[in-house]
Protein backbone atom coordinates (compact mmCIF):
# COMPACT_ATOMS: atom_id res chain seq x y z
CA UNK A 1 0.00 0.00 0.00
CA UNK A 2 0.88 3.73 -0.51
CA UNK A 3 0.06 6.95 0.15
CA UNK A 4 -1.48 9.56 -2.22
CA UNK A 5 -2.26 13.11 -2.06
CA UNK A 6 -4.99 14.47 -4.68
CA UNK A 7 -6.32 17.86 -5.07
CA UNK A 8 -6.70 21.26 -6.18
CA UNK A 9 -5.39 24.78 -4.64
CA UNK A 10 -4.35 28.30 -4.82
CA UNK A 11 -1.32 27.50 -6.36
CA UNK A 12 -2.42 25.14 -9.50
CA UNK A 13 -6.01 26.41 -9.93
CA UNK A 14 -7.44 29.56 -10.45
CA UNK A 15 -9.57 31.45 -7.32
CA UNK A 16 -13.02 30.69 -9.76
CA UNK A 17 -11.96 27.03 -10.29
CA UNK A 18 -11.26 26.59 -6.54
CA UNK A 19 -14.97 28.66 -5.87
CA UNK A 20 -16.92 25.85 -7.87
CA UNK A 21 -14.99 22.92 -6.61
CA UNK A 22 -16.23 23.86 -3.00
CA UNK A 23 -17.74 21.49 -0.93
CA UNK A 24 -19.68 22.59 1.99
CA UNK A 25 -19.71 20.84 5.41
CA UNK A 26 -22.54 19.18 5.67
CA UNK A 27 -20.85 17.47 2.67
CA UNK A 28 -17.96 16.56 3.99
CA UNK A 29 -19.14 12.97 5.57
CA UNK A 30 -20.38 11.56 2.53
CA UNK A 31 -17.43 12.15 0.42
CA UNK A 32 -15.20 10.41 3.00
CA UNK A 33 -17.61 7.20 3.03
CA UNK A 34 -17.52 7.36 -0.77
CA UNK A 35 -13.97 7.47 -0.89
CA UNK A 36 -13.29 4.77 1.16
CA UNK A 37 -16.01 2.67 -0.77
CA UNK A 38 -13.74 2.40 -3.62
CA UNK A 39 -11.59 -0.94 -3.81
CA UNK A 40 -8.22 0.91 -3.98
CA UNK A 41 -8.99 3.59 -0.78
CA UNK A 42 -8.59 2.10 2.77
CA UNK A 43 -7.97 5.00 4.77
CA UNK A 44 -9.03 8.66 3.41
CA UNK A 45 -8.70 12.20 5.12
CA UNK A 46 -10.64 14.62 3.63
CA UNK A 47 -8.98 18.41 3.48
CA UNK A 48 -11.46 21.15 2.72
CA UNK A 49 -10.36 24.86 3.25
CA UNK A 50 -11.19 28.60 1.09
CA UNK A 51 -8.26 27.83 -0.99
CA UNK A 52 -8.03 23.62 -0.92
CA UNK A 53 -9.82 20.78 -1.72
CA UNK A 54 -7.71 17.69 -1.29
CA UNK A 55 -7.54 14.00 -0.84
CA UNK A 56 -5.17 12.01 1.12
CA UNK A 57 -5.34 8.30 1.25
CA UNK A 58 -3.76 4.98 1.67
CA UNK A 59 -4.56 3.05 -1.62
CA UNK A 60 -3.47 0.00 -3.67
CA UNK A 61 -3.21 0.77 -7.57
CA UNK A 62 -2.39 4.10 -8.29
CA UNK A 63 -3.82 4.92 -11.18
CA UNK A 64 -7.15 3.16 -9.70
CA UNK A 65 -7.21 5.79 -6.84
CA UNK A 66 -6.34 8.53 -9.19
CA UNK A 67 -9.64 7.59 -10.96
CA UNK A 68 -12.02 7.14 -7.83
CA UNK A 69 -10.52 9.89 -6.22
CA UNK A 70 -11.36 12.11 -9.31
CA UNK A 71 -15.13 10.30 -9.77
CA UNK A 72 -15.38 10.93 -5.68
CA UNK A 73 -14.24 15.04 -6.43
CA UNK A 74 -16.50 15.06 -9.76
CA UNK A 75 -19.22 14.05 -7.71
CA UNK A 76 -18.73 16.25 -4.37
CA UNK A 77 -18.48 19.41 -6.75
CA UNK A 78 -20.91 18.89 -9.15
CA UNK A 79 -17.77 19.83 -12.07
CA UNK A 80 -17.17 17.35 -14.80
CA UNK A 81 -13.55 15.94 -14.08
CA UNK A 82 -12.38 16.83 -17.39
CA UNK A 83 -13.31 20.79 -15.67
CA UNK A 84 -10.26 20.18 -12.67
CA UNK A 85 -7.93 17.21 -13.67
CA UNK A 86 -5.09 19.26 -15.74
CA UNK A 87 -5.13 21.43 -12.25
CA UNK A 88 -4.66 19.00 -9.62
CA UNK A 89 -2.26 18.85 -7.60
CA UNK A 90 -0.81 15.46 -6.95
CA UNK A 91 1.86 13.63 -4.10
CA UNK A 92 2.85 9.64 -4.22
CA UNK A 93 4.57 7.97 -1.35
CA UNK A 94 7.56 10.21 -0.09
CA UNK A 95 6.02 13.30 -1.54
CA UNK A 96 2.78 12.72 0.73
CA UNK A 97 4.64 13.36 3.49
CA UNK A 98 6.21 16.88 1.87
CA UNK A 99 3.45 17.95 1.12
CA UNK A 100 1.31 17.39 4.29
CA UNK A 101 4.39 18.97 6.39
CA UNK A 102 4.55 22.00 4.31
CA UNK A 103 0.77 22.23 4.50
CA UNK A 104 1.40 22.59 7.90
CA UNK A 105 3.57 24.91 8.64
CA UNK A 106 1.68 27.25 6.67
CA UNK A 107 4.44 27.21 3.47
CA UNK A 108 1.43 26.38 1.03
CA UNK A 109 -0.61 29.25 2.31
CA UNK A 110 -1.65 32.02 0.25
CA UNK A 111 -0.25 34.37 3.47
CA UNK A 112 3.13 32.02 4.86
CA UNK A 113 2.92 30.84 8.37
CA UNK A 114 -1.06 31.93 8.65
CA UNK A 115 -1.86 29.65 12.09
CA UNK A 116 -5.77 28.63 10.72
CA UNK A 117 -4.24 25.96 8.65
CA UNK A 118 -2.95 23.66 11.64
CA UNK A 119 -6.70 24.32 13.11
CA UNK A 120 -8.18 23.04 9.13
CA UNK A 121 -6.37 20.01 9.18
CA UNK A 122 -6.76 18.97 12.79
CA UNK A 123 -10.25 19.37 11.94
CA UNK A 124 -10.18 17.34 8.86
CA UNK A 125 -8.23 14.51 10.82
CA UNK A 126 -10.78 14.17 13.60
CA UNK A 127 -13.80 13.93 11.22
CA UNK A 128 -12.00 10.99 9.11
CA UNK A 129 -11.31 9.44 12.92
CA UNK A 130 -14.93 10.21 13.91
CA UNK A 131 -15.95 8.32 10.45
CA UNK A 132 -13.61 5.56 11.43
CA UNK A 133 -12.03 6.11 7.84
CA UNK A 134 -8.53 7.06 9.08
CA UNK A 135 -6.29 4.08 10.54
CA UNK A 136 -2.60 4.15 11.73
CA UNK A 137 -1.08 5.49 8.72
CA UNK A 138 -3.24 8.90 7.79
CA UNK A 139 -3.61 9.53 11.80
CA UNK A 140 0.57 9.58 12.38
CA UNK A 141 1.19 11.84 9.19
CA UNK A 142 -1.02 14.68 10.09
CA UNK A 143 -0.40 14.12 13.55
CA UNK A 144 3.51 14.64 12.93
CA UNK A 145 2.50 17.03 10.75
CA UNK A 146 0.61 19.09 13.10
CA UNK A 147 3.72 18.81 15.29
CA UNK A 148 6.24 20.44 12.87
CA UNK A 149 3.96 22.95 12.28
CA UNK A 150 3.72 23.90 15.47
CA UNK A 151 7.67 23.68 15.83
CA UNK A 152 7.74 26.30 12.57
CA UNK A 153 5.73 28.66 14.38
CA UNK A 154 7.61 28.86 17.43
CA UNK A 155 11.44 28.21 16.29
CA UNK A 156 10.76 30.88 13.34
CA UNK A 157 9.38 34.50 12.73
CA UNK A 158 7.42 32.98 9.71
CA UNK A 159 4.45 33.60 11.97
CA UNK A 160 5.29 37.37 12.64
CA UNK A 161 3.07 40.10 10.98
CA UNK A 162 0.15 39.52 8.62
CA UNK A 163 0.05 35.56 9.71
CA UNK A 164 -3.92 34.96 8.47
CA UNK A 165 -6.34 35.62 6.41
CA UNK A 166 -8.17 37.16 9.18
CA UNK A 167 -5.06 39.71 9.64
CA UNK A 168 -4.90 40.04 6.37
CA UNK A 169 -7.75 40.79 5.73
CA UNK A 170 -8.28 43.54 8.56
CA UNK A 171 -4.97 45.31 7.82
CA UNK A 172 -5.90 45.38 4.16
CA UNK A 173 -9.39 46.62 4.97
CA UNK A 174 -8.78 49.50 7.19
CA UNK A 175 -5.80 50.31 5.40
CA UNK A 176 -7.90 51.08 2.16
CA UNK A 177 -10.46 52.92 4.83
CA UNK A 178 -7.53 55.22 5.70
CA UNK A 179 -8.94 58.12 8.37
CA UNK A 180 -12.77 56.51 7.91
CA UNK A 181 -12.16 53.48 9.69
CA UNK A 182 -11.64 55.32 12.99
CA UNK A 183 -15.13 55.51 14.91
CA UNK A 184 -17.11 53.39 11.63
CA UNK A 185 -19.33 50.28 11.82
CA UNK A 186 -17.88 47.03 10.31
CA UNK A 187 -20.04 43.90 9.69
CA UNK A 188 -18.73 40.82 9.85
CA UNK A 189 -20.59 37.58 8.37
CA UNK A 190 -19.80 34.44 10.12
CA UNK A 191 -18.84 33.27 13.40
CA UNK A 192 -16.41 30.75 12.88
CA UNK A 193 -12.56 30.48 13.13
CA UNK A 194 -11.78 32.45 9.93
CA UNK A 195 -14.48 35.19 11.24
CA UNK A 196 -13.34 35.56 14.98
CA UNK A 197 -10.03 36.35 13.36
CA UNK A 198 -11.04 39.31 11.88
CA UNK A 199 -13.65 40.32 14.31
CA UNK A 200 -10.13 40.25 16.98
CA UNK A 201 -8.23 41.92 14.70
CA UNK A 202 -10.65 44.35 13.96
CA UNK A 203 -11.16 45.22 17.61
CA UNK A 204 -7.28 45.17 18.11
CA UNK A 205 -6.66 47.54 15.45
CA UNK A 206 -5.17 50.97 17.01
CA UNK A 207 -7.71 52.89 14.28
CA UNK A 208 -10.62 52.42 16.99
CA UNK A 209 -13.49 50.92 14.88
CA UNK A 210 -16.60 51.88 16.38
CA UNK A 211 -19.22 49.10 16.28
CA UNK A 212 -18.56 45.29 15.23
CA UNK A 213 -21.53 43.55 14.09
CA UNK A 214 -21.34 40.08 14.10
CA UNK A 215 -23.95 38.54 11.67
CA UNK A 216 -24.57 34.77 11.44
CA UNK A 217 -27.24 31.72 10.84
CA UNK A 218 -26.66 30.68 14.49
CA UNK A 219 -27.00 33.77 17.00
CA UNK A 220 -26.04 31.74 19.77
CA UNK A 221 -22.92 30.73 18.10
CA UNK A 222 -22.48 34.72 17.38
CA UNK A 223 -23.25 35.38 21.26
CA UNK A 224 -20.68 32.95 22.84
CA UNK A 225 -18.36 34.60 20.72
CA UNK A 226 -19.50 38.23 22.14
CA UNK A 227 -18.76 36.55 25.37
CA UNK A 228 -15.36 35.54 24.92
CA UNK A 229 -14.76 38.73 23.65
CA UNK A 230 -16.11 40.83 26.58
CA UNK A 231 -16.44 44.43 24.40
CA UNK A 232 -18.98 46.45 24.37
CA UNK A 233 -18.00 47.56 20.84
CA UNK A 234 -19.53 44.09 19.33
CA UNK A 235 -22.77 42.86 18.88
CA UNK A 236 -24.91 40.40 16.96
CA UNK A 237 -27.76 40.38 14.52
CA UNK A 238 -29.51 37.60 12.69
CA UNK A 239 -28.25 36.95 9.60
CA UNK A 240 -31.90 37.98 8.36
CA UNK A 241 -30.87 41.51 9.01
CA UNK A 242 -27.65 41.87 7.34
CA UNK A 243 -28.95 43.96 4.57
CA UNK A 244 -30.06 46.31 7.09
CA UNK A 245 -27.13 46.17 8.94
CA UNK A 246 -25.26 46.98 5.76
CA UNK A 247 -26.99 49.93 4.86
CA UNK A 248 -25.54 51.11 8.02
CA UNK A 249 -22.22 50.37 7.71
CA UNK A 250 -18.71 51.23 6.56
CA UNK A 251 -16.62 48.32 5.87
CA UNK A 252 -18.37 44.65 5.62
CA UNK A 253 -16.53 41.08 5.80
CA UNK A 254 -17.68 38.00 4.61
CA UNK A 255 -15.80 34.57 5.99
CA UNK A 256 -18.85 32.55 5.87
CA UNK A 257 -19.13 28.95 3.89
CA UNK A 258 -22.44 29.89 1.74
CA UNK A 259 -23.79 28.58 -1.46
CA UNK A 260 -24.94 31.55 -3.25
CA UNK A 261 -23.92 35.27 -2.45
CA UNK A 262 -25.04 37.14 0.46
CA UNK A 263 -24.76 40.25 -1.00
CA UNK A 264 -26.30 41.41 -4.48
CA UNK A 265 -26.40 43.70 -6.90
CA UNK A 266 -29.82 44.23 -6.30
CA UNK A 267 -29.39 44.50 -2.19
CA UNK A 268 -26.69 47.47 -2.51
CA UNK A 269 -28.46 49.50 -5.73
CA UNK A 270 -30.32 51.72 -3.28
CA UNK A 271 -26.92 52.77 -1.74
CA UNK A 272 -25.10 56.15 -1.95
CA UNK A 273 -22.54 56.38 0.73
CA UNK A 274 -18.94 54.29 0.23
CA UNK A 275 -19.00 50.71 1.37
CA UNK A 276 -16.07 48.85 1.63
CA UNK A 277 -17.13 45.00 1.18
CA UNK A 278 -13.90 42.30 1.41
CA UNK A 279 -14.71 38.80 0.30
CA UNK A 280 -13.52 36.21 1.80
CA UNK A 281 -16.27 33.46 1.34
CA UNK A 282 -15.60 30.39 -1.26
CA UNK A 283 -17.82 30.36 -3.25
CA UNK A 284 -17.98 34.01 -3.75
CA UNK A 285 -20.14 35.45 -0.67
CA UNK A 286 -20.18 38.67 -2.37
CA UNK A 287 -21.68 38.89 -6.04
CA UNK A 288 -19.11 40.24 -8.73
CA UNK A 289 -21.39 42.74 -10.32
CA UNK A 290 -21.84 45.06 -6.90
CA UNK A 291 -18.22 46.37 -7.87
CA UNK A 292 -20.43 48.54 -10.82
CA UNK A 293 -21.81 50.32 -8.18
CA UNK A 294 -19.83 53.67 -7.42
CA UNK A 295 -19.83 53.83 -4.00
CA UNK A 296 -18.72 50.29 -3.45
CA UNK A 297 -15.18 48.81 -3.83
CA UNK A 298 -15.10 45.36 -3.76
CA UNK A 299 -12.19 42.92 -2.58
CA UNK A 300 -11.58 39.82 -2.31
CA UNK A 301 -9.10 36.55 -1.88
CA UNK A 302 -7.21 37.23 -5.08
CA UNK A 303 -6.26 40.48 -4.41
CA UNK A 304 -5.74 40.09 -0.52
CA UNK A 305 -2.91 37.44 -1.82
CA UNK A 306 -1.17 39.72 -4.72
CA UNK A 307 -1.22 42.25 -1.93
CA UNK A 308 0.32 39.05 0.71
CA UNK A 309 2.89 38.80 -1.57
CA UNK A 310 4.25 42.05 -1.96
CA UNK A 311 4.61 42.24 1.75
CA UNK A 312 6.82 39.29 2.02
CA UNK A 313 10.10 40.34 1.14
CA UNK A 314 11.00 40.72 4.69
CA UNK A 315 10.29 37.37 5.79
CA UNK A 316 11.90 35.25 3.57
CA UNK A 317 14.73 34.25 5.66
CA UNK A 318 12.06 32.98 7.83
CA UNK A 319 10.52 30.86 5.29
CA UNK A 320 13.55 29.20 4.65
CA UNK A 321 14.03 28.58 7.53
CA UNK A 322 11.03 27.08 8.40
CA UNK A 323 11.34 24.74 4.85
CA UNK A 324 14.54 23.81 6.92
CA UNK A 325 12.73 22.59 9.80
CA UNK A 326 10.15 21.03 7.71
CA UNK A 327 12.53 19.07 5.24
CA UNK A 328 14.43 17.69 8.87
CA UNK A 329 10.85 16.69 10.06
CA UNK A 330 10.01 15.01 7.07
CA UNK A 331 13.07 13.15 6.93
CA UNK A 332 13.00 12.28 10.56
CA UNK A 333 9.13 11.09 10.01
CA UNK A 334 10.35 8.62 6.97
CA UNK A 335 12.89 7.05 8.56
CA UNK A 336 11.04 6.24 11.25
CA UNK A 337 8.16 4.28 9.20
CA UNK A 338 11.58 2.91 7.12
CA UNK A 339 12.19 1.09 10.51
CA UNK A 340 9.22 0.35 11.66
CA UNK A 341 8.56 -1.13 7.93
CA UNK A 342 11.69 -3.06 7.54
CA UNK A 343 10.99 -4.50 11.56
CA UNK A 344 7.88 -5.86 10.26
CA UNK A 345 8.90 -7.85 7.19
CA UNK A 346 12.14 -9.19 9.37
CA UNK A 347 10.06 -10.20 12.02
CA UNK A 348 7.57 -11.94 10.13
CA UNK A 349 10.33 -13.83 7.80
CA UNK A 350 12.10 -14.70 10.98
CA UNK A 351 9.07 -15.97 12.52
CA UNK A 352 7.98 -17.95 9.25
CA UNK A 353 11.15 -19.59 9.45
CA UNK A 354 11.17 -20.21 13.31
CA UNK A 355 8.30 -22.01 12.52
CA UNK A 356 9.36 -23.46 9.48
CA UNK A 357 12.02 -25.37 12.41
CA UNK A 358 9.74 -25.55 14.75
CA UNK A 359 6.98 -27.88 12.05
CA UNK A 360 10.02 -29.97 11.06
CA UNK A 361 11.60 -31.14 14.42
CA UNK A 362 7.92 -32.06 15.50
CA UNK A 363 7.47 -34.12 12.33
CA UNK A 364 10.59 -36.17 12.88
CA UNK A 365 10.34 -35.81 16.90
CA UNK A 366 10.37 -39.83 16.75
CA UNK A 367 13.73 -40.14 14.51
CA UNK A 368 15.59 -37.14 16.75
CA UNK A 369 14.35 -39.18 20.00
CA UNK A 370 16.91 -42.00 19.16
CA UNK A 371 19.92 -39.67 19.19
CA UNK A 372 21.47 -39.09 22.94
CA UNK A 373 20.98 -35.61 24.14
CA UNK A 374 24.25 -34.06 22.88
CA UNK A 375 23.23 -35.31 19.49
CA UNK A 376 19.73 -33.96 19.54
CA UNK A 377 20.82 -31.17 21.12
CA UNK A 378 23.58 -30.17 18.38
CA UNK A 379 21.24 -31.42 15.54
CA UNK A 380 18.79 -28.33 16.60
CA UNK A 381 21.86 -26.15 17.35
CA UNK A 382 23.43 -26.77 13.40
CA UNK A 383 19.67 -26.75 12.07
CA UNK A 384 18.75 -23.11 13.79
CA UNK A 385 22.64 -21.65 12.81
CA UNK A 386 21.95 -22.68 8.91
CA UNK A 387 18.84 -21.14 9.00
CA UNK A 388 20.18 -18.16 10.31
CA UNK A 389 22.30 -17.85 8.27
CA UNK A 390 19.89 -18.50 5.12
CA UNK A 391 17.88 -15.82 6.93
CA UNK A 392 20.79 -13.24 7.61
CA UNK A 393 21.41 -11.60 4.04
CA UNK A 394 17.85 -11.22 3.39
CA UNK A 395 17.24 -9.50 6.62
CA UNK A 396 20.32 -7.04 5.84
CA UNK A 397 18.75 -6.36 2.37
CA UNK A 398 15.44 -5.56 3.92
CA UNK A 399 16.70 -3.49 6.61
CA UNK A 400 19.39 -1.14 4.05
CA UNK A 401 16.37 -0.85 1.71
CA UNK A 402 13.71 -0.12 3.95
CA UNK A 403 11.47 3.24 2.66
CA UNK A 404 12.86 2.88 -1.19
CA UNK A 405 11.77 1.65 -4.20
CA UNK A 406 13.86 -1.03 -4.33
CA UNK A 407 13.13 -1.52 -0.23
CA UNK A 408 9.45 -2.25 -1.31
CA UNK A 409 10.00 -4.36 -4.23
CA UNK A 410 12.41 -6.58 -2.16
CA UNK A 411 9.44 -7.11 0.34
CA UNK A 412 6.98 -7.86 -1.89
CA UNK A 413 9.10 -10.35 -3.44
CA UNK A 414 10.08 -11.92 0.21
CA UNK A 415 5.91 -12.09 0.90
CA UNK A 416 5.80 -13.45 -2.12
CA UNK A 417 8.87 -16.27 -2.31
CA UNK A 418 8.07 -17.20 1.47
CA UNK A 419 4.35 -17.07 1.68
CA UNK A 420 3.98 -14.76 4.39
Amino acid sequence: MALIAVGLDHENASLDLLERAAVLEHEWVKVLRTLVSHRNIHEAVFVSTCLRTEVVAVIDRFHGAIDEITATLSEATGLAASEFEEHLSVHFDRGVANHIFSVAAGLRSVVPGEFEILGQLRRALELANDEHVAGPTLTELFQKALTSGRRVRNETSIARGTTSFAYAAVETTLESLGEEAGGSTAVVVGAGQLATGVVRSLLASPVGIGRVVICNRTLSRAEELIRTLSDERVVVSPLEELHHEVAFARSVVVAVEVSAPLITLDTLRARTTPLLVMDLAVPRGVARDVETLSSVRRIDIGTLHARVNRALDDRRDAVTAAEAIVAADVEKYLEDQRARGAAVIVSDLRAHFDTLVAAEFSRRASEIDTLSDDGADLLRSVVRSVVAKIAHRPTTALKEAAGTDQGARLSEAVRTLFDI
